[in-house]
């Protein structure tokens, strides 16, 4: 399995060239044959595991020199953060990353413990190489030309294009190294170099907000961290194994030692994932470049915390953590879609849709159930491609029109059509019916009913019809006639973007229409390795017919474009508050007054924006959180 040493170790060799080419057509070059080579390393490994019978597969190495190498790597990322942490007066957050590194060196060195697996390809370590490398390898795509624009419009920012991007393929082998590592010290290793590639992505314009947020954002990261140190230490310590997978038998087996340590990384998990009260650090990623934002809440930094509470699931099932994780991603779910309300930022709304979408996922982990499972799965699969296009073509906008407002993106679908059809299926695949986002929640709302947890249930339910709401606003702006002519409009989208944004939405829809096959032939087998029992959660037959309801979803367009060229080339004349002046885009008023008719969207920011609800959220999540601790310490000591 060359593969898999392959997708670890690649994208840091190709990193640290990228560190030393300054010329532009040369870090192109690179770029795109690495990220071409990493989806097929991906894909290799995808096809070997399909050819093997897709069996789970566990490999050793040699303990003393491939664990002294990654604690190596420790210690240089502990001395990285603390020389940063100095350098801009920070001091106090390089404790995070000390005091971690301690206890893990406690653990390699004085706590004796037994022979481990240090890597191991199952199902769901695979479909996260598949969504790390393909949505992953694309971004990289898009990053490559994005930034030539980029800079052409932020002059003030020094040009650190290869820096950006090496930064981009150092994230993509932390993930794989993630995702792939069975023993504990592996993992955390990995952990903490998501975390520390994520406050250098997000502070890559130096400015003081970038700078302000990249901290925040590391300091949130590295407390779950050292929380997770110390689980892993008391596991050690009484279990003497520090294997993963002995770690959750553990606790689906019961073992009191396993409880904490279980509650630990959940809870790191959650910083991960920027569930409450941890979700500002995420809003903050805003201030770096588009790439790294899709980077950071579809494919990779958020979804670590995911796989890990989907790790622990079945060990969280039916115990007071589970419930407890459960409360606080559902009531993330729903306060989060709250406050996507009052934003017209478009990556502000998104960065709220990712946080609130994260936490029906930490919810379905939290249950612990095969069903909840399943929909969690197809919400990761689903919302990482959806928001990672959606991402990737609100940055081609905004080089544009220089503007990412929603406002300003009326009509789009006449003058940026192109940009407006992407968009408009990405958020399809976001919200509406039968997409696949929606059927997991369907899922999701049916085994909060089964398990009759109610809180849970009026989580999801409004929700729910809370993310139609501002999603439904977005969607009607694009096909909405144009307020005025745009021929001033220069498109300056790049060939390399506009592909990578074409295949992914060309994968958005496969996945729609493939939605059957997917859950039949590698969802469904996954729930069995998890949990081992099998049975359909939703029947084929039901998944066929849904199928064919999307073909309908996507005449909405092109329907939507003919009909209002057809009524305006008519001069048909439509309904206003007054005399229309005959071309549809003004009227006369009671006073004889010529006004330009404007369509605008009313955001409540004065009800549920961010600044009003954030902090009172992030105090009760906190609290939910000190509860669930209390009451595992005091069942654990």
């Amino acid at each position: 399995m060359i593969a898999v040493p392959f997708l670890i170790c690649f994208p840091f060799l190709v990193a640290l060239i990228l560190m030393f080419i300054k010329n532009e057509k040369l870090q192109s070059f690179i770029a795109y044959i690495g990220a071409a080579l990493i989806a097929a390393g991906v894909g290799a490994l995808a096809l070997g595991r399909i050819m093997g019978g897709m069996q789970p597969i566990r490999m050793y190495y040699s303990t003393e020199i491939a664990d002294h190498i990654i604690f190596g790597g420790e210690i240089f990322l502990m001395l990285l953060v603390t020389f940063l942490c100095f350098k801009y007066n920070k001091k106090a957050i390089s404790l995070l990353s000390i005091i971690p590194t301690a206890v893990i060196a406690a653990v390699e060195f004085r706590i004796s413990t037994g022979p481990t697996d240090h890597i191991c390809v199952d199902r769901l370590s695979m479909m996260m190489c598949l969504i790390i490398g393909v949505v992953g390898s694309l971004i990289i795509v898009y990053a490559v030309g994005y930034m030539s624009g980029y800079h052409l419009h932020h002059k003030e920012i020094e040009n650190r294009s290869n820096y950006f991007i090496a930064l981009l393929f150092l994230f993509m082998g932390a993930m794989f190294g993630f995702v792939l590592s069975s023993s504990l010290i592996w993992l955390y290793f990995f952990w903490e170099c998501t975390s520390v590639c994520s406050f250098l992505l997000i502070g890559y314009t130096r400015t003081e907000e970038a700078v302000n947020n990249s901290f925040r954002a590391l300091w949130m990261n590295l407390f779950g961290g050292t929380v997770l140190a110390f689980g892993i230490f008391y596991f050690a310590y009484y279990m003497h194994t520090l294997s993963f997978r002995e770690f959750i038998n553990a606790g689906v087996n019961g073992n009191v030692f396993a409880l904490l340590p279980i509650t630990a990384m959940a809870f790191a998990a959650l910083t991960k994932s920027a569930q409450l009260p941890f979700s500002t650090w995420l809003l903050g990623a805003m201030v770096a470049p588009t790439p790294s934002s899709a980077l950071l809440h579809s494919a990779t930094m958020v979804k670590a915390g995911i796989y890990v509470l989907f790790r622990l699931a079945p060990a969280m099932s039916i115990t007071t953590t589970g419930t407890m994780i459960a409360f606080v991603g559902g009531f993330t779910f729903l306060v989060s879609s709250l406050m996507a309300i009052a934003q017209s930022d478009a990556k502000r709304v998104l960065a709220m849709s990712t946080v609130s979408n994260l936490g029906l996922m930490v919810a379905c982990a939290g249950i612990g159930t095969p069903e909840t499972i399943w929909a969690g799965a197809f919400l990761m699969i689903f919302h990482a491609v959806s928001k990672s296009l959606l991402f990737l073509d609100v940055g081609a906008t905004e080089n544009t029109l220089h503007s990412r407002d929603i406002e300003d993106m009326h009509g789009m679908l006449y003058f940026l059509p192109m940009h407006a059809v992407f968009m408009f299926i990405g958020i399809a695949g976001m919200f509406l019916a039968p997409f696949g986002m929606l059927i997991s929640k369907w899922a999701a709302l049916r085994a909060a009913v089964d398990e009759k947890n109610i809180a849970l249930l009026l989580f999801i339910i409004f929700g729910s019809a809370t993310t139609s709401f501002y999603w439904s606003k977005w969607m009607g702006k694009l096909i909405s006639y144009p307020h005025s002519e745009h021929s001033h409009i220069n498109d300056i989208t790049r060939k390399n973007e506009t592909v990578s944004m074409a295949i992914q939405a060309v994968l958005m829809i496969a996945l729609c229409v493939l939605f059957p096959l997917l859950s039949k032939v590698f969802v469904d087998p996954m729930l069995q390795e998890m949990f081992h029992t099998s049975g359909e959660v939703l029947s084929q037959g039901l998944l066929y017919m849904l199928v064919v309801v999307i073909c309908f979803v996507f005449a909405v367009p092109p329907a939507t474009y003919y009909y209002s060229r057809r009524v305006h080339t008519n001069k048909k004349l439509a309904y206003m508050g007054g005399i229309n002046t005959g071309d549809n885009t003004g009227f006369v008023d009671s006073f004889g007054e010529e006004k330009k008719l404007w369509m605008s969207n009313y955001y409540f920011a004065n009800r549920v924006g961010i600044r009003k609800i954030m902090l009172p959220c992030q105090l009760f999540a906190a609290a939910v959180l000190t509860v669930m601790f209390c009451i595992v310490l005091g069942v654990s000591l």
